[in-house]
Parts: C-alpha cells; structure tokens; sequence
C-alpha cells in the first residue's frame, strides 16, 4: 500500500480541481465563440486564407517568379485568375506565395513580442516595488514613439530581409503585451491558490509558471489574434517603403510598391493586394473580438 501525506494529497485534489474548472471554462468559452457570427465569420476568412496561403502549390499551376512577358499586365482571365504584373507574373501565385512571407513574419513577430512581454509583464506584476517601476518606465519610453516610426527606424537600422523586419515590428509590441501581462498577473499574484502555493513552500519561480501563467493565457490569446492582424499591415508597410521584404521575394506589401508605377494603366496590381492586407486584417480583427468576448470572465453571467 502506497501512503500519501495530507499535504501531497490537497495538492493533487487541488490540482484536479482546477484542471476540471480549467476544462468547464474551455467549453463555455468555445460555445460563446461559435454564437458569435462575426466572430465566426472573421473565423472563415481567417481559414479561407490560411488554407489558400499553406497550400499555395494546389491552387495554382505557375512558379512563384515564373515570367512570360508576352502576357505582361494582362487583366483578369480564365488563364490568369487576377491577373499578371509587369513582369508577366502570375499575380494570383505571387499574392498566396506572398501571404506565406506576411503572415510569417506577422507571427514571428508576435511570438517575441509576447515572450519578451510575459517575461517583464511577470517579473514587474509580481514582485512590484522598484522592478515595476523600472521596467514600466522603459516601456513608456518605448511608447512615446509611435509604432511605426520605431519600425521604420529599427528596419533602416538593421537593414531588409523577413527576419529583421519581424525583430523591428516586434518592438513596438513589447509594451502594450508587457502591460497587459503585469495588470493580468497583479489581479492574480493575491489570490487564495497563490498565496497556499507560497504557504507550502513553493519558489517564486515555480509560481509564476505553475499558477500564474495558465491563468493569463486568455488575454494572451486575444492580443495575439489582435496583434496579427495589425502586424500584417505594418509589414506591408514597411515593405512598400523599401524597409521590409524586398523583391523578388513576394510580400503582398512588396507587389504594391512593384505596381504603384502601374496604377492608372493597369489597376488589378494595386487593388488584389490592397484587398488580401485588407481581408487578412478584417478576419483577425474580427476572430480577436470574439475571442475576447467568449474568454472575458465579466461576461459569463
């Protein structure tokens, strides 16, 4: 017979309790998500895209830099479905191959911003005193510029390419996530399980990732999905100025600035680009939203 002590055993059913909680709020926040229809129509969009994007290779038959300058800014047809550039580029191709390079980078971006953000958002709500006050004054420092001017200077900085055009999107995403993170962990830090996880010893360390950091996965998810969308732009931004992703790499931001010498002659250039920064943004914006509706706890009443 295997004999447990009392306080192993009240971890354990404490333990199972909140995983039994964790999975009853899961199953209200995802048939709160699936009432809501503009979320589930910012769903849609959202999996149109990233099936068309992922699976680029199914959807069309010519090469990503395949030119034929016999059918140069050639409109739409059965042949060319959007069209070709000035190149005689498959402009269809070039805009799913494009995506892959847009939402790459957007996630890129994302992930260090939120990793970089949940570090000094945790370390800042949950010890407080002189280490919030440091770290939330960087951040102010940080916010005062304008997100895409510090873009703009960080890419001119580091220089063109995907991955130093997500390391210059990613922080202006620091603050906003650090924020959030430290208000989220504060409201938490006082709680009755943090506070028994620190009456049986438990380190700082240990506390912070065992029962704190499951807690603020809501509104994790929600910038996240907030942030993509809002990155998108930012990187076709960058890349129709000359910062970010330059040609021959396609990036939907990169084919408007290849066609802007092209828009009074031949407009499919500018406008299908213009509408897949625009579709991407709509779906992402549209799924954050809902996200946040279904994950907010003021809202389950």
């Amino acid at each position: 017979m295997i004999f447990v002590s009392k306080r192993k055993k009240q971890e354990i059913e404490n333990s199972l309790a909140e995983i039994a909680q964790r999975k009853g709020q899961s199953r209200y926040a995802v048939s709160r998500l699936v009432r809501n229809k503009l979320g589930m129509v910012g769903l849609t969009i959202v999996f149109i895209l990233l099936v068309l994007i992922v699976f680029a290779n199914l959807f069309t038959k010519y090469g990503v830099n395949e030119q034929n300058f016999t059918v140069k800014l050639q409109f739409p047809s059965a042949e060319y479905i959007l069209g070709t550039d000035h190149l005689g580029r498959d402009l269809w191709t070039r805009l799913l191959y494009g995506g892959r390079i847009s939402l790459m980078v957007s996630v890129v971006a994302v992930v260090i911003s939120l990793g970089l953000g949940m570090i000094l958002g945790s370390i800042s709500g949950y010890f407080g005193s002189k280490c919030d006050s440091i770290i939330m004054r960087a951040m102010d420092i940080l916010m005062s510029v304008p997100a895409l001017l510090l873009a703009i200077i960080i890419s001119a900085a580091l220089g063109t390419g995907p991955i130093n055009t997500a390391l210059a999107i990613s922080i202006s995403g620091i603050p906003p996530c650090t924020r959030m993170m430290r208000s989220t962990v504060m409201s938490i830090r006082d709680n009755e399980f943090v506070e028994a996880a620190r009456a049986t010893g438990s380190n700082h360390l240990r506390i912070i990732l065992r029962h704190i950091l499951p807690n603020t996965l809501a509104p994790l998810i929600v910038i996240s999905s907030l942030s993509i969308g809002g990155n998108v732009m930012a990187i076709s931004a960058l890349s129709f100025i000359g910062l970010g992703v330059q040609t021959p790499t396609p990036e939907w931001g990169s084919i408007l600035a290849d066609g802007r010498s092209y828009i009074v002659e031949f407009y499919p250039i500018i406008l299908f680009p213009s509408l897949f920064i625009a579709l991407a943004m709509f779906g992402f914006n549209l799924l954050g939203d809902a996200l946040r509706d279904a994950l907010d706890p003021k809202l389950r009443n």
